[in-house]
């Protein structure tokens, strides 16, 4: 009985093992690639023919590449679109899931059948309407960061409500009712009551939401012309199919140091995003 629990333990490692560094592979290309100052792509030898920082002050001093200027939209526009869906979602989920109004129903339904069409056949309707969005206001219109902010958000809400609405669904609404008969009020029950119970999911919607308007890209390169006004992941689509024709190590550089501030959001989010993912299911 042993020797059978013994191998099958063997072949779980085994597994597992195979699995991290089948991921671990493609990062590890990346990494190696980024202090190659040929250009191409290491991915024919485990170290890189000559170790060179080149890749990495090219994206720093070469006045074609502002990279500064692409991390700065980057991390505006994904963080202002992360709190303001966030802070939307939770009131839409809240009033959808204890409120009573007229149609309340038929909102979830067209939030639910919004979701189910691909966001790219709105692609060109959207085009039309933030070009005459521009002429009125330039800031939030075509080619303005702002204006791109404003898409994520109405992209966003439908996922974001429906995935709230089910963890405050999951609350016993007796906490209502006592703070009810305690005087408070609905503002009150949606501050004191709910925003402390739904913390970690409103931590996890607020890092996927992060990571995902962080790495899109086919509306940014739609959208975002001006070189200055591109986010991190358009600019650096140029090294690949632009003007620099196939230099992965600049690519592959910029990429690096574009992670780094979504595994800190990531690490030092994962106590909330682990109680996030098992909330709904453990309340009530």
């Amino acid at each position: 009985m042993s020797k059978k629990i013994g191998s099958n333990n063997i072949w779980k490692h085994a597994l597992a093992i195979t699995l991290v560094l089948f991921t671990a592979f493609p990062i590890y290309v990346v990494i190696i690639t980024s202090f190659d100052p040929t250009g191409g792509i290491s991915s024919n030898s485990l170290l890189p023919v000559r170790f060179s920082l080149d890749n990495y002050i090219l994206l720093f001093t070469d006045p074609r590449v502002p990279y500064w200027a692409w991390m700065k939209n980057s991390l505006i526009i994904a963080t202002a679109t992360a709190a303001t869906s966030v802070a939307i979602g939770a009131a839409a989920a809240f009033a959808f899931s204890r409120l009573r109004f007229k149609g309340r129903k038929v909102g979830l339904k067209a939030l639910l059948l919004i979701q189910v069409f691909p966001s790219f056949l709105s692609l060109t309707a959207i085009y039309v309407m933030m070009e005459q969005v521009f002429l009125i206001t330039p800031t939030f219109g075509l080619g303005s960061i702002w204006g791109l902010y404003l898409i994520y958000i109405g992209g966003s809400l439908g996922v974001n409500v429906w995935l709230l609405k089910g963890f405050l669904d999951s609350i016993p609404l007796e906490l209502d009712e006592s703070a009810r008969l305690d005087g408070a009020s609905v503002p009150q029950v949606f501050w004191l009551i709910f925003l402390p119970l739904a913390a970690p999911v409103l931590a996890v919607i607020a890092v996927l939401s992060f990571i995902g308007t962080f790495n899109e890209f086919v509306l940014a390169s739609l959208f975002l012309q001006d070189v200055e006004r591109r986010t991190v992941a358009v600019g650096l689509q140029q090294f690949v199919g632009g003007q620099f024709t196939q230099t992965w190590g600049p690519f592959a550089a910029g990429s690096i140091i574009a992670s780094i501030p979504l595994v800190a959001i990531f690490l030092s989010m994962q106590r909330f995003i682990i109680g996030g993912l098992t909330a709904g299911a453990t309340k009530g």
